[in-house]
C-alpha cells in the first residue's frame, strides 16, 4: 500500500511517538535556547494544522502548519523517522502543507531549522527555499538558520 497523508491531532499517540523521537533527536545537537519547537500543547493551542504520513499503517512521518495572520504559513515539527527517510516523505509533506496554505489563501511558507541538520535543510532548498533573515519570534541564534519560500 502506498504512502498516505492525513490530518491528525498532535496529541494522538502516533503523533506524540514522532513529536517525541524528533525532540529526542534535536537535544543531542542544540541547546535548549536554541529548540524553538512546539511541544503538543502548544501545537493545540496554536492551532496548528498537523498532518500524518504512513506507510501502511505505520506512522513514518509528520509535519505541521502555523498559519500566521494571514501573512505567511511556518512549517513546523517535521519529521521522518529514519527508517523512512529516501522515500520522499519529506517531499510528500512539504507539498501537502503548501496546498493547504494555498487553500487557505497564503502564498508564503516560511520555516526554521538547526544548522545541525544537513538532511533538512537540503530537503528545504531543493524544494525551493531560500534563506532570509530571523522572522517573527526567531532572534539571531547562530545554530539556526531560516528560509521562505514564495508558492505559486
Amino acid at each position: 500500500m502506498p504512502a498516505t497523508i492525513a490530518r491528525e491531532r498532535p496529541d494522538t499517540p502516533d503523533a506524540i511517538r514522532l513529536i517525541d523521537a524528533l525532540q529526542t533527536h534535536l537535544e543531542q545537537f542544540y541547546p535548549p535556547e536554541s529548540r524553538h519547537g512546539f511541544n503538543v500543547e502548544k501545537l493545540l493551542a496554536q492551532g496548528v494544522a498537523f498532518f500524518l504520513v504512513r506507510e501502511d499503517t505505520a506512522p513514518a512521518a509528520c509535519g505541521g502548519i502555523l498559519l500566521v495572520d494571514g501573512e505567511y504559513g511556518e512549517l513546523k515539527r517535521m519529521y521522518v523517522r529514519p527508517e523512512f527517510r529516501g522515500r520522499g516523505f519529506g517531499k510528500l509533506l512539504i507539498e501537502h502543507l503548501a496546498s493547504y496554505a494555498r487553500a487557505h489563501g497564503i502564498s508564503v511558507l516560511r520555516l526554521e531549522t538547526g544548522i545541525y541538520q544537513p538532511e533538512a535543510i537540503s530537503l528545504y532548498e531543493q524544494a525551493g527555499f531560500v534563506r532570509i533573515p530571523p522572522f517573527g519570534p526567531y532572534t539571531n541564534d547562530p545554530l539556526s538558520l531560516c528560509y521562505e519560500k514564495r508558492l505559486a
